[in-house]
């Protein structure tokens, strides 16, 4: 068994903002912009919108469900308030510009990624600091 490490987790949190700032970003280079001019019309439907959503659907089913299961509704929410709240300090006690959307929206984005990629990771982690392994039920 492979020890769990900085990189494993830093590829966990790249994978988590790619999903993230794929399906929604601010530059409007994402699935949401690809998709919802669309929504009015759907004659300019096309076949590869669908493929995308579907494979975007998976990912997020797979973080979200493995994020939940990791940590719990409780963790989860703990997760939630923890990157709201240094998303706060930061707008407060840096030179970041609580009043520009963009700046936020990223800010925003790359909290939602780090929640992600907690859930991802918790159950390393904890097996790190305790010794104790979580296991899913499996058919006997």
């Amino acid at each position: 068994m492979t020890k769990f490490s900085w990189s494993n987790y830093l590829l966990r949190l790249l994978s988590a903002m790619g999903l993230v700032f794929v399906t929604y970003n601010p530059e409007q280079i994402s699935f949401f912009h690809w998709v919802s001019p669309v929504l009015g019309d759907f004659s300019r439907f096309e076949v590869l919108m669908a493929f995308a959503g579907v494979a975007l659907l998976i990912g997020w089913v797979i973080f979200l469900r493995a994020t939940i299961r990791s940590l719990g509704a409780f963790g989860t929410v703990l997760a939630i308030a923890f990157f709201a709240t240094l998303i706060w300090v930061l707008v407060t006690y840096t030179p970041i510009p609580a009043e520009n959307l963009k700046v936020v929206t990223y800010l925003v984005l790359a909290g939602l990624a780090g929640v992600l990629s907690i859930g991802l990771s918790w159950s390393h982690v904890r097996r790190r600091i305790t010794g104790q392994l979580d296991v899913d039920e499996t058919d006997v």
